[in-house]
């Protein structure tokens, strides 16, 4: 369970009004502890870690939305809050106190889960361009080494490459729908069109087109998507393990690789089931979904976003070209003259206007056209009208018949049960009805000698007399049936299950 022991409340440092501040000393402690920006000869001690944090404090904002009824009051300087924010990251379980035994000296880092939860922090703020894709060959490569070597990291390898594929597309189309939002939200704003330009032909010369052509060409799933496939199958028909070793020359290939994988995963081995097996079948399906699924929707985000590119290209084009031409504004001006005056400032430019041409719409050529009428469509669900007299006489009276010739096979056994009950054995001539239901019971009767009827230690059991087997039926008293045959029913008990218990 996650949310246990010292984890119960642990997202609550990044809560309340602090919480900027706390994200930041965390990016910044992970920088120290597990980039090139760490001191490996020194340990971390106390000190250290609010100088840190007091660097942390000095860059990140206090937001002051929150309630001051939270516990968290003011401080002094920053290094009270530095203290309070290390005394609370260890309390919730992000960060460790060790103690060295000989020297009794005290040093801090992140438990296992701070680290894993701190790390995006990290990586959101890094300003490096994403490395070039290329988990679908490292998924060959890995399901090829393993084929030849034998070696199973080489298949848990293929594994979990083949799981960054997907990761991978939607990480790409994620980037582009923000990177596509960022844009527009940029060019909203007049005064950030020449940086949402400068921005975007950037990311489109750096980002854009090195790593979706690598992943759409040298990386394409649809190329090794068969290269892939044929490994998978050739390391299912893969038999021999030995090589010129008499020893080894008759071990099965897949079960020694079995054997590994169960021995290095016990935590994944289900009985009736093969971890090999799962782990191709698994490779398999990640990389139709992939090919199936991901590339097409790759493809989709890419096209939207060239067609929004292309639009702010032309938004951009139109509000720079507005920029530059007043025709608009000179002519609300002439509009506000006198009629000679216009005609005056006209003759003045008609040199320098002899170039303008102006053009009328021809009204034969626009045409009105009719609004389209919403269709109106009917959701209710009219109810089911009801039933008259007679059609609810016709359904009783079918119900009625229906559950009166109804027999279940356990209510057969009940009444054969019932008449063994004193004698263990008894003969069909001897059965009585003494319903409607047992009499049906009656005429079922020799079905309770089928195999398993009752449980695996008592069984029916019915015969007849070898006399009679080819006779004519001997029962022809009875009230309710012209003729019957005559048989013995037995209940008795198995003897090999007898002597088992």
């Amino acid at each position: 369970m996650f949310f246990a022991d010292s984890r119960e409340h642990f997202f609550t440092p990044l809560t309340g009004k602090y919480r900027a501040v706390v994200a930041e000393c965390l990016r910044l402690l992970y920088q120290r502890l597990y980039t090139d920006l760490r001191d490996y000869g020194i340990a971390l001690g106390r000190e250290q870690l609010l100088d840190i944090f007091k660097e942390a404090i000095a860059r990140a904002p206090v937001l002051d939305d929150a309630d001051e009824s939270d516990g968290e009051g003011r401080f002094k300087n920053q290094r009270e809050l530095a203290g309070f924010i290390v005394n609370r990251l260890l309390e919730h379980g992000w960060l460790e106190k060790q103690v060295d035994e000989a020297s009794l000296q005290s040093s801090y880092g992140f438990t296992r889960m701070g680290r894993l939860f701190t790390q995006p922090f990290a990586d959101s703020q890094r300003n490096e361009f994403r490395t070039r894709n290329r988990n679908t060959r490292n998924t060959r490569n890995s399901l090829q080494a393993f084929y030849d070597r034998g070696e199973v990291h080489d298949l848990l390898d293929a594994y979990e490459y083949s799981e960054r594929i997907i990761s991978d597309f939607t990480d790409v189309i994620a980037d582009l729908e923000e990177r596509k939002r960022q844009l527009v939200r940029e060019v909203e704003s007049r005064q950030l069109v020449q940086q949402a330009t400068d921005e975007f032909f950037d990311f489109m010369d750096k980002v854009f087109k090195p790593d979706l052509e690598v992943r759409l060409s040298a990386d394409s799933v649809e190329k090794y998507r068969d290269q892939i496939a044929d490994l998978v199958t050739r390391i299912r028909r893969k038999r021999k393990y030995g090589q010129g070793d008499p020893e080894t020359a008759d071990k099965d290939w897949r079960a020694v690789m079995e054997l590994r994988l169960r021995q290095l995963l016990p935590q994944r081995v289900v009985p009736g089931s093969s971890l090999l097996e799962g782990l191709l079948q698994t490779i398999e399906a990640r990389l139709k979904n992939a090919c199936e699924t991901m590339l097409p929707a790759l493809r989709r985000a890419l096209n939207t976003f060239t067609q929004r590119a292309d639009i702010i290209i032309r938004q951009l084009t139109y509000i720079h070209s507005q920029g530059n031409d007043d025709i608009a504004g000179l002519c609300q001006q002439l509009s506000g003259l006198e009629r000679a005056q216009q005609d005056t400032v006209l003759d003045a430019h008609a040199d320098a206007l002899s170039g303008v041409h102006l053009g009328l719409i021809d009204p034969g050529q626009i045409q009105l056209r009719e609004r389209r009428g919403k269709r109106q469509v009917r959701v209710n669900v009219d109810d089911d009208p009801a039933l008259d007299p007679e059609a609810q006489k016709q359904l009783f009276i079918q119900q009625a018949l229906d559950q009166a010739f109804s027999v279940q096979g356990s209510g057969v056994r009940q009444y054969i049960h019932a008449a063994l009950a004193e004698r263990g054995s008894i003969s069909s001539r001897q059965l009585r009805a003494e319903s409607a239901q047992e009499l049906l019971c009656l005429a079922r009767a020799i079905e309770v000698g089928a195999l398993e009827n009752l449980s695996s230690r008592f069984r029916f059991h019915i015969h007849q007399p070898e006399g009679i087997l080819h006779a004519s039926p001997a029962v022809r008293d009875g009230p309710y049936f012209s003729a019957r045959d005559d048989y013995r029913i037995e209940l008795i008990e198995d003897a090999h299950e007898q002597s088992d218990a």
